[in-house]
This record gives structure tokens, C-alpha cells and sequence, in this order.
């Protein structure tokens, strides 16, 4: 029995959605953003989802629609508007070496412009080569080398804490 392309969609959105949301929230630094982000994504794809589908594997087309809705952020007048607040201070005794090191990261990376962050979010997160992040993205490989440079720069800066992090899980998993 054939699949209808909507089911077919939503079985692809029900076995990606967790992927695609961690990926939002590291883009944006925040769940509400990301949801949206991930919700208008989605849409975009739910248009072409039929010859999507029949190509095969449509990561790769989510992938950089999720990034390019992104990034389109960019050009809009307010994209230098941080409507995020800082996130309160965690009271609660949960004070485990993850939830200290996921912390250290997300604030690390809301210290970055959003095309730092998806450069990054890119290259070392979702493990791409630098030339499908150029892709992704729709830019050069040049553009991806000179941002990530950029972007380690700025954390070495306003982030040396990291630099520590990094220092001691190599000798971690070495």
C-alpha cells in the first residue's frame, strides 16, 4: 500500500523534529525561536514535500531551508536587536558538569553574530565539511573558513572559559 504524501511527511517530521529543534536552539539561543524556526522550516518543506520525497533522503533540503530562514534573519532592519533576555541564574541544586558545560556553551554562543553561530552550529555540531556548511549556508568556502576563523577568535576572547573546557576533555577522551 502506498503512503500518502502527508504521511509520509509527518512520519519524516515525527523521526527528525527532536534533530532539527536542537539544531534550531543552538541557531537561536532560545526554545521560542527555535519552535518558530523550526515550525516555518517546516512549512517551506511542507510545499515541496512530494518531489522531496521522491528524490529521497531530504535532509539535505531541510537542512539548508532551516539554515537559510536563519540567516535571512541577517538582513532584516532589527537583526542586530537581541530580544533575548539572559536566562536567570539556575537556583536548584542541579549543578552537574553538563548542565555547568551545556550552559558555558550556550552563553558562549549567544556572544556571537547568528551567522558566527550557524557557521559553528554547522562545521562542529552537525560535523559537516566545510564545504556542505557552504552550501547550506549559500556562500563560499572562503566564507565558511574566514567565519569559523572569526568565530573561534571571538570565543577565545569573550570565552576563555572554553578554552579551559576544551583543554580538559582532551585529556578526557585522549
Amino acid at each position: 500500500m502506498r503512503v500518502s504524501p502527508e504521511e509520509s511527511f509527518r512520519e519524516y517530521v515525527s523521526g527528525r523534529l527532536a534533530a532539527w529543534s536542537r539544531v534550531a536552539f543552538l541557531l537561536t539561543g532560545d526554545h521560542h525561536q527555535a519552535e518558530d524556526l523550526v515550525q516555518v522550516t517546516l512549512v517551506r518543506v511542507a510545499r515541496h514535500w512530494e518531489r522531496l520525497s521522491a528524490r529521497g533522503e531530504p535532509d539535505a533540503y531541510v537542512r539548508r531551508a532551516l539554515y537559510s530562514q536563519h540567516v535571512s534573519l541577517w538582513r532584516r532592519r532589527w537583526r542586530d536587536v537581541d530580544l533575548r533576555a539572559d536566562p536567570p541564574e539556575r537556583t536548584s541544586a542541579d549543578t552537574t558538569g553538563d548542565v555547568e558545560t551545556a550552559v558555558m556553551v550556550r552563553q558562549a554562543l549567544g556572544r556571537l553574530t547568528r551567522r558566527q553561530r550557524a557557521v559553528l552550529v554547522l562545521r562542529f555540531f552537525e560535523d559537516l565539511t566545510e564545504v556542505a556548511a557552504a552550501e547550506a549556508l549559500g556562500c563560499s568556502v572562503s566564507t565558511v573558513k574566514s567565519t569559523v576563523r572569526e568565530a573561534l577568535a571571538r570565543l577565545r576572547t569573550h570565552a576563555p572559559e572554553l578554552a579551559e573546557l576544551a583543554g580538559s576533555t582532551n585529556g578526557r577522551h585522549g
